[in-house]
C-alpha cells in the first residue's frame, strides 16, 4: 500500500476513489468507469503537480524521509554491475548501516560506499535506520584506502540521520571516526562523488560527502543537524522543528545557491517514491557525467580542487 504524508491527504482521497471504482468494475464488468476514472485521474495529478511544486522545507523534509523513497541498496541493484561487498573495520566489526564494496558504473570500476536505512522493520533494525556507529565509519576509511590503491574513484551515496549517538559508540570513539572519515574524504587522491538520495544529516552525513562533487536529489536535505535536533537547541523543544527546517537552508535549491553543493538531480512528480526507477536512473546519468568531468585529472589536482571547493563554500549567498 501507498504511503502518504499529511499534505498528500487530497492526493490520497481521489486515488482511493479510482481504487475503488477499479474494484468495482472488476466485480461488475457491465460498468463503464474509464471517463470518471480519467477525470479522477486528471484531478489527482493536478493536485500533485500543485503540492510537489511549492513545497516548504519542512514538507521537503517529510518527503526525504518518506520510507518508500528508494535506498542505497536500491540504487545498487540498478546502477552497479558486479558488485561485491567489503565488510567489516579489521578492528572491532561489521557496521550494516554502511554499505561497501566493489562494482561497475556503466563498465567503469568504482568503489561505492554508502548508508542504508532498510525497507522494511527488520532491515531498519538490521541497518540500525542507517546510523552508523564508528566502526562504519572506519569500514568507509579503510575501502577509501583501498580505492586509492587501485586508483578508483569513490561514489558514496548519503542517507541518514546522523550518527548512532548510543553510548557504545561514544566509548569507542564516534567523534575521532568522523573526524578520520571526513579527512579521509578530502585527502583521497582519486575522484570522489557523493549523492545525498535523502537526508544528510549531520557530521554522520559529511563524514562521506566530502567530494570533489557534491549532489542532490530534489527533494533530498542537507545540514549539521535535524530540525527537531535544531528546534531542541534553540526552544528547548521538538515542537518547533517546522520553524527549524525554514530557518537552516536545508533544501536542495538553498544549497545550491550557498555553493554548498553543485548539482540537483530533479525527481518525478511527487517524489523519488513514485517513481524509484526512474529517479534511480536520472541518478546514474548524472554520476557517470560527474566521473566524467574528473577523468585525467591528476591526484594534485584533484585534492586542490576539492580543497578550493570547500574554502569557497557559502561565498555566493553572502555577496
Amino acid at each position: 500500500m501507498r504511503t502518504y504524508l499529511d499534505f498528500e491527504k487530497p492526493v490520497a482521497e481521489l486515488e482511493d476513489k479510482i481504487e475503488e471504482l477499479r474494484q468495482l468494475a472488476a466485480k461488475d464488468a457491465s460498468m463503464t468507469i474509464s471517463d470518471e476514472v480519467a477525470r479522477l485521474e486528471s484531478k489527482a495529478d493536478s493536485l500533485l503537480r500543485q503540492n510537489y511544486t511549492r513545497l516548504t522545507p519542512w514538507q521537503k523534509t517529510q518527503v526525504a524521509r518518506h520510507p518508500n523513497r528508494p535506498h542505497c541498496l536500491d540504487y545498487i541493484s540498478q546502477l552497479v554491475t558486479d558488485f561485491t561487498p567489503l565488510a567489516g573495520d579489521r578492528g572491532f566489526a561489521e557496521d550494516k548501516a554502511i554499505i561497501g564494496g566493489l562494482g561497475r558504473l556503466n563498465d567503469r570500476p568504482i568503489m561505492l560506499i554508502g548508508q542504508e536505512k532498510g525497507a522494511d522493520t527488520e532491515g531498519r533494525v538490521r541497518h540500525n535506520f542507517g546510523m552508523a556507529r564508528p566502526e562504519g565509519y572506519r569500514k568507509a576509511v579503510r575501502l577509501m584506502d583501498l580505492a586509492e590503491k587501485f586508483k578508483l574513484p569513490v561514489v558514496t551515496l548519503i542517507d541518514t540521520p546522523g550518527a548512532y549517538p548510543g553510548v557504545g559508540a561514544e566509548e569507542r570513539g564516534q567523534a575521532e571516526a568522523i573526524a578520520r572519515s571526513t579527512d579521509r574524504c578530502l585527502s583521497l587522491q582519486t575522484p570522489l562523488i557523493a549523492v545525498i538520495i535523502g537526508e544528510g544529516m549531520s557530521g554522520g552525513a559529511i563524514a562521506l560527502a566530502a567530494g570533489n562533487r557534491v549532489i542532490m536529489l530534489e527533494h533530498a536535505i542537507y545540514s549539521v543537524i535535524s530540525p527537531e535536533g535544531c528546534s531542541s537547541i534553540l526552544w528547548r523543544s521538538a515542537d518547533k522543528a517546522k520553524e527549524a527546517a525554514s530557518a537552516m537552508k536545508l533544501t536542495a535549491q538553498e544549497l545550491l545557491a550557498l555553493g554548498v553543493i553543485d548539482t540537483i538531480i530533479p525527481e518525478p512528480i511527487g517524489g523519488a517514491h513514485r517513481e524509484p526507477l526512474q529517479t534511480i536512473q536520472q541518478t546514474g546519468i548524472v554520476l557517470e557525467q560527474a566521473l566524467a568531468e574528473l577523468d585525467g585529472k591528476s591526484a594534485s589536482e584533484i585534492i586542490t580542487a576539492r580543497r578550493e571547493k570547500f574554502l569557497a563554500m557559502g561565498r555566493q549567498g553572502l555577496l
